[in-house]
Order: structure tokens, then C-alpha cells, then sequence
């Protein structure tokens, strides 16, 4: 099929190097323009702009797709089908009604509609997660589903781990519903209102580990941070130290929140409920270090 690619994250970009593998390779690739990325703050291209380069495929870095010169070059290429996965910007009339706008969706819908799916899904502990198919309407997440596939969520599982392999399946799965749509046999399912979630955005707050919060949760927002955003506790006197790896236990009958001790070079931490293990720290301005590296040049941490 004739189709136009819109994305710009990691996560779109795998999706499009699917894409590019099949008979449905995109002829117009459009993403944002170039922005300041990183703690260096260096103007980058996305993702989905270097791939694209990589592939030779012609390439709209956008402000706004709903522009009139955007709209222009959209409508130059004829699209049978405009595919969108983690594109970062809303689509209106008359983009929506261009063609079969099909978009990709790393979750269970309709559970964690919005913008954070695979860090609420973790952070809520959710047994399973999985990514879908569906067509994109003026809603937020709301339209029909072609197709999904679920993956086991483990005790383990973080950021990092999680979202490329939702990003390989939500390739694979975008190629099949392609080939129905091809074929005139793609159909569709509303999605079930009544067992709608959102997937807030990751806000400030969110990084924030409230030891008065139980170790399991705590634990959960750790893995769902990890390594793109990253979770931090505050220390006494303001400053944060970042924490990337942590596994929750038990609390002892002495443990208290936010009583800190050491086990086995690891800290332990007391919170509203059990104890949160912490195995690998960043501490501001530095590089992310086991607790036993961090704990050689600095003293027993206090928490505020």
C-alpha cells in the first residue's frame, strides 16, 4: 500500500524499520523538527528522522501536521493508509479524513489510553500489557481496534526491557493489519467504555519516591522511569539521588520510614509498607553507580 509514516520516538522509529522491511514502505516519513535533547541540551533530530535518513525515504520534519504546507505534502504522495505511532502531536480535520489513519498503541486498549501506557502500566504492576492496532478518530485514544498482542509484565520488567519489544510486536502487528487492509478484509472493534484507563503524563511529581508509599509501588515507579525519565528520593538538604535499580522486601519489626541501612552493599530503606532495596543510585550531576560504588565516597544517606 501507498502509505505515509508519522512518528519520532525510539520506540516509532523501531516501528517504522519494520515498516520499511515490507511491501507497505512508507513514502513520505513526517516528524518534528530538531529539538534540544539530553542533559547536555544539544539541538538533536528525532529518532524517526535519522532512521528515515538511514532508509533514503523522503522526509517532513513538521511543526504542525495540520498545516496547510504540511497538508500539501501529505496529500502529494496519495496515501492509501497514514500510519501513526508516538507522533507527540494532535491530529485534526481534514488530516483525519485524508485516508485510513492507523495508529500504533503500546497497550491493552482500552486500558491506559493517553500518553504514558508503558510507565502506568508498570507503575500499577499490571500483570500483562501488550500494544494494539486501531484507528485513530478525533478521541484520545478512542477508536475502534483492529488488532493486539499481550506480553507478560514480570516482577522485573522496566522501561528499558519492556518498551522495545512492545515496539517489535507493534511493527509486526501494523504490517499484518496492513496486509487485511490491502486485501479489503481488515475489520475493526469498539473499544468498551466501560473499562476505560488513562496514562497520564509523566509529571514532576511522578519521579518524586514517596517513602511513605509501600516498597512494592516504589519499586514499580523505579522499573517505569527506567533509564529514559528516572525516579529520584531527596536527601536532606534538597539534593536528589537518582535510583535505577530497586526491588522491594518485607519490613522488620525496627524498620521505619525512611530509616536507612546496609545489606550486602545494597540500601535499605524503610517506607509506608516493607523495605525498598537499592542497588544502583545516580547522584546529582554524576553517573549512574551500584550502592556500593556510592556509598565508598559518601556517608549513609538521609532522606527527607
Amino acid at each position: 500500500m501507498r502509505t505515509v509514516y508519522l512518528g519520532t520516538s525510539d520506540f516509532a522509529a523501531t516501528v517504522l524499520r519494520r515498516l520499511a522491511r515490507s511491501p507497505h514502505k512508507p513514502a513520505l516519513v513526517v516528524t518534528p523538527p530538531d529539538s534540544r535533547q539530553g542533559r547536555g541540551r544539544k539541538v538533536s533530530p528525532p529518532p524517526v528522522a535519522l532512521l528515515a535518513g538511514e532508509l533514503g525515504t523522503d522526509l517532513l520534519q513538521a511543526e504542525n501536521v495540520n498545516e496547510e504546507a504540511a497538508l500539501e505534502r501529505i496529500r502529494a504522495v496519495e496515501p492509501e493508509a497514514v500510519l501513526v505511532c508516538a507522533f507527540g502531536q494532535l491530529i485534526r480535520e481534514p488530516l483525519l479524513s485524508l485516508a485510513e489513519i492507523l495508529n500504533v498503541h503500546p497497550s491493552l486498549l482500552p486500558r491506559w489510553r493517553g500518553a504514558a501506557p508503558i510507565e502506568r502500566a508498570i507503575m500499577a504492576r499490571d500483570p500483562r500489557t501488550g500494544v494494539c492496532v486501531m484507528r485513530l478518530t478525533a478521541g484520545l485514544d478512542s477508536g475502534p481496534v483492529a488488532s493486539c498482542a499481550e506480553v507478560p509484565l514480570g516482577d522485573d520488567e522496566d522501561y528499558g526491557t519492556l518498551a522495545p519489544k512492545l515496539a517489535e510486536l507493534g511493527g509486526d502487528l501494523l504490517v499484518e493489519a496492513l496486509d487485511r487492509l490491502a486485501g479489503g478484509t481488515l475489520e475493526f472493534t469498539e473499544q468498551d467504555e466501560a473499562e476505560v484507563t488513562y496514562a497520564e503524563k509523566i509529571a514532576p511529581e511522578d519521579r518524586r519516591l514517596d517513602l511513605s508509599r509501600s516498597a512494592e509501588d516504589l519499586a514499580a515507579t523505579v522499573r517505569a522511569l527506567t533509564p529514559h525519565i528516572g525516579a529520584y528520593l531527596e536527601l536532606e538538604g534538597g539534593e536528589r539521588l537518582g535510583v535505577r535499580r530497586a526491588s522491594s522486601s518485607p519490613a522488620t519489626s525496627t524498620t521505619g520510614i525512611g530509616e536507612v541501612a546496609v545489606d550486602d552493599d545494597a540500601l535499605l530503606v524503610g517506607t509506608g509498607n516493607g523495605v525498598l532495596r537499592i542497588e544502583v543510585v545516580r547522584p546529582a550531576g554524576g553517573r549512574a553507580m551500584s550502592a556500593a560504588d556510592y556509598l565508598r565516597g559518601h556517608e549513609l544517606p538521609k532522606f527527607s
